[in-house]
């Protein structure tokens, strides 16, 4: 993280009219340094001949320079860390997207590049099936020592941070807004906790309100410094449903929960999972199965539990050989367990129907 000088120049230039984050690291690119683009302006400038103006404008120029060390003194008094997108502190997922801030400020103990990150998203008007999906999801990834992250707005995303807290996970929120205030001010308490177990983030400079248009800026923040967005539910608009379109842009794992087929509040969820922009997940486990977090699917202990009941003797002998022996043909399956051809194939299928086994080609089976 820069100090002194360095640290001046690099917010002065996220308040250069007409500069944002993509303009701004080419300037950096073309100029050499931050530094470089204050004091060079015109000879390095001639494609962008209104930013070269205003640089060279001593009034313009001091003006934004007097708004930095402003910012300055604030982050100094609330030692708040700032992170340049070239500093290794910065979030890495995040920096490689092409519109990533070239600022973040951050208050909080978290490693911002864990080895691994989930975003949870969904619906300020929670119900009680939301809550519900959304703790067991973050209490089953409780093993995995995942960061979560999501917006600290009412409904999912506060649960989201509550229940992270709760099973000792560092939770990240990420803010509309400067880091001298709070919104929703409800979520004060929730906040100061964050602080200690993880962390706030934010792009905004102190003095910036919570107006409409900074939401999907923060969202692409959600978005891009995870390694998976879980949404749970969505209605048919919303900043979800923008957080996923964006994770999808940056290439990210999407998964959604379904709700029923006439909730208003899962339709934009279960819109995800029909338009392929999101994987249908019911349980932590099936987010681990599809991170490649564990080497194979183990069903909730809801699940197990029905299957186990349900499960005649030869499917549970079916089963036990898998278990012991990992993938195998069915000719073998069909000499170890003793049952006929026809037998162990209708066992097999009901078993890829429960979900507990799956087909490979070569008719190779292995459980999920």
């Amino acid at each position: 993280m820069a100090t002194g000088e360095k640290l001046l120049y690099q917010v002065a230039l996220t308040l250069i009219p007409g500069v944002g984050d993509i303009v701004g690291r080419k300037l950096v690119a073309l100029c050499g340094g931050v530094e470089a683009v204050f004091r060079e302006p015109r000879q390095y400038l001639r494609k962008m001949p209104r930013i070269a103006a205003f640089l060279a404008e001593g009034s313009g120029n001091k003006e934004i320079l007097k708004r930095a060390e402003q910012e300055i003194r604030f982050i100094e008094k609330y030692r708040i860390g700032v992170l340049w997108y070239q500093d290794k502190e910065y979030p890495q997922r995040l920096r490689h997207c092409d519109d990533s801030p070239m600022l973040l400020f951050f208050k909080g103990i978290a490693d911002l590049n864990a080895s691994r990150v989930v975003a949870m998203v969904g619906t300020r008007r929670a119900t009680e099936y939301g809550k519900r999906c959304t703790r067991e999801i973050v209490m089953g990834l409780q093993a995995q020592k995942v960061i979560i992250v999501s917006g600290l707005a009412y409904g999912i995303d506060s649960c989201a941070h509550r229940y992270a807290l709760d099973a000792g996970l560092n939770t990240i929120g990420v803010l509309g807004h400067g880091l001298d205030r709070l919104y929703p001010y409800a979520n004060r308490n929730l906040a100061e906790k964050m602080i200690m177990q993880g962390g706030l983030v934010t792009e905004f400079l102190s003095g910036t309100k919570p107006d409409r248009e900074n939401f999907p800026r923060r969202n692409r923040i959600i978005a891009g410094m995870c390694d998976a967005v879980v949404v749970v539910e969505a209605g048919s608009r919303g900043g979800a449903l923008i957080t996923a379109d964006i994770a999808n842009s940056y290439n990210r794992d999407v998964f959604a929960v379904p709700g029923r087929v006439d909730d208003p509040l899962s339709e934009g969820s279960n819109f995800l999972v029909k338009t392929n922009r999101a994987a249908l997940i019911q349980s932590a486990a099936d987010v681990e199965y599809m991170m490649g977090w564990r080497e194979s699917y183990i069903p909730s202990e809801g699940t197990q539990r029905r299957i186990l009941l349900d499960m005649s003797p030869e499917a549970e002998h079916i089963v036990n050989l898998l278990r012991e022996r990992g993938q195998t043909g069915i000719d073998d399956l069909c000499a170890e367990s003793g049952l006929n051809m026809s037998k162990v194939s209708t066992v097999l299928l009901n078993l890829e129907f429960e979900g507990v086994v799956k087909c490979l080609p070569g008719k190779i089976y292995g459980l999920c």
